[in-house]
């Protein structure tokens, strides 16, 4: 894998399969969130399956991550001012309409997470582990066909790690494919797969 014009990692392949849950391991530094980035089509040098990422345009990516992908960031990548319901609703407005969530759908999702009746309170008066439950709900709602989660239980308790953990488990029971970025080992069990990006590191270079 190159990033600009830099080798990144030789050879490493990523495969998930629908109903698969893939951790990637090693710890910070280590280019996770790279390789996660590649993986989503934010950054060019990336294939997925037999959609054409790369060489692609802006456009192909673009409409490859509005209609396949969800993407739990590690920062939440949510708008603090506005209410939860819009920041859930909000990235979706791209897709056509006959796909996007209703209001009911946004309620249970949320009811689910814990998070019951918080759909017009603004998200800056959540606390990280709340806001990292709407960034999943997000996801939720969306039901795409590939998830990316960077360190998703990191600003979570173990209780409500593993209700993250087991909304990703429903997806990919549903037919979606989950790749995990995480150092923690507890995550990495909880998945079909392991990824150790350091070992493979050390195996390419011997």
């Amino acid at each position: 894998m190159e990033l600009g014009g830099r080798l990144i990692l030789d050879g490493l392949e990523i495969l998930a399969e629908p109903h698969e849950m893939v951790a990637i391991v090693a710890p910070s530094g280590s280019r996770k969130t790279t390789l996660l980035n590649c993986r989503g089509a934010l950054t060019r040098p990336v294939t997925i399956g037999d959609i054409g990422v790369h060489p692609a345009s802006r456009a192909v990516r673009r409409r490859f991550r509005r209609d396949h992908l969800g993407y739990l960031f590690q920062n939440f990548a949510l708008v603090e001012l506005e209410s939860v319901e819009k920041d859930i609703v909000d990235p979706l407005r791209s897709m056509p309409r006959k796909r996007r969530p209703v209001t009911s759908d946004i309620s249970t999702v949320l009811r689910d997470l814990g998070l019951a009746g918080r759909e017009k309170g603004k998200v800056y008066r959540l606390s990280g582990g709340e806001q990292q439950r709407v960034a999943l709900a997000a996801v939720l709602v969306k039901r795409p066909s590939l998830i990316l989660a960077d360190e998703p239980t990191g600003s979570l308790d173990s209780a409500n790690g593993h209700v993250i953990l087991r909304c990703i488990r429903r997806l990919t029971d549903q037919g979606s494919c989950a790749v995990i970025a995480t150092h923690d080992p507890t995550v990495a069990e909880f998945c079909d797969r392991i990824v150790d990006v350091e070992q493979f590191a050390a195996l390419n270079q011997a």
